[in-house]
């Protein structure tokens, strides 16, 4: 059944206008009127709903019934992303959502090769909150992933508290590592994870000494260098499996 994201608070019997974007994919679709489809506003939930009118500009629907689906993994885990070129960043952050992330922080690194600033910044960000919005639509999630605006890593690391909290965990993908994935822990952890990882020529040593200074705990995935793109969902996939996310 065709899921639309409406970022508006509506009750079972309203009549809403859908946003422009959802209407012109309506029309895509070929949805007729009488047609049955599920809404969800990001906060959780979502809502049967029925198109009542579908116009050339405009597409209305009546909310049905409030359902508490609940799709997301029992952690919450943050991937902040060296920012990749071309097209791999929307891939990531597409798959991410899938793969359950709660959260993500574009970084511009010492090796990024994008830079990202003004209104350039400002259109990227808005795109990748678009990927996120259709993504969850697709794979059934309820709960929207904020996606931070893009930021200097050493400014990042500077916003962060000095030590994480309690029930925490910060990780880092390293080839330096010290902790391999096989020795982290067999449970979720009790607070928030953050997972740091670098752009496509990975982090530089003062990099990663500034993330081990605010407790990031360098970790390995084994004698393979894997692609920027690649490594986030590697861990997410495998943390899945581990913590009982799937």
């Amino acid at each position: 059944m065709p899921r639309f994201f409406i970022d508006s608070i509506y009750a079972p019997g309203d009549v809403v206008t859908l946003p422009d974007e959802v209407a012109r994919h309506v029309q895509v679709l070929r949805l007729q009127v009488g047609d049955a489809l599920v809404v969800f506003n990001g906060r959780g939930g979502q809502n049967a709903a029925r198109l009542v009118e579908i116009g050339k500009r405009q597409a209305l629907v009546e909310i049905g019934e409030f359902a508490e689906v609940e799709t997301e993994p029992p952690y919450r885990i943050t991937l902040a992303q060296g920012i990749a070129g071309g097209d791999k960043m929307d891939w990531l952050i597409e798959k991410a959502v899938e793969l359950g992330a709660s959260g993500f922080v574009p970084l511009a690194a010492a090796r990024s090769v994008v830079r990202l600033t003004g209104d350039r910044a400002e259109r990227r960000h808005a795109h990748w909150q678009g990927i996120v919005r259709a993504s969850c639509e697709q794979c059934g999630r309820n709960r929207l992933p904020e996606v931070a605006a893009p930021i200097e890593l050493e400014a990042w690391l500077a916003s962060l508290p000095e030590r994480p909290g309690h029930g925490d965990l910060r990780l880092m993908l390293s080839p330096r590592a010290s902790v391999p994935f096989a020795e982290l822990p067999a449970e979720a952890p009790s607070g928030s994870v953050t997972l740091l990882i670098g752009p496509e020529g990975g982090l530089t040593p003062a990099e990663e000494d500034a993330a081990s200074a605010q407790g990031f705990l360098p970790l390995g995935l084994g004698p393979r260098v894997l692609r920027t793109e690649t490594a986030g969902i590697a861990v997410l996939a495998a943390l899945a499996a581990r913590w009982g996310g799937w």
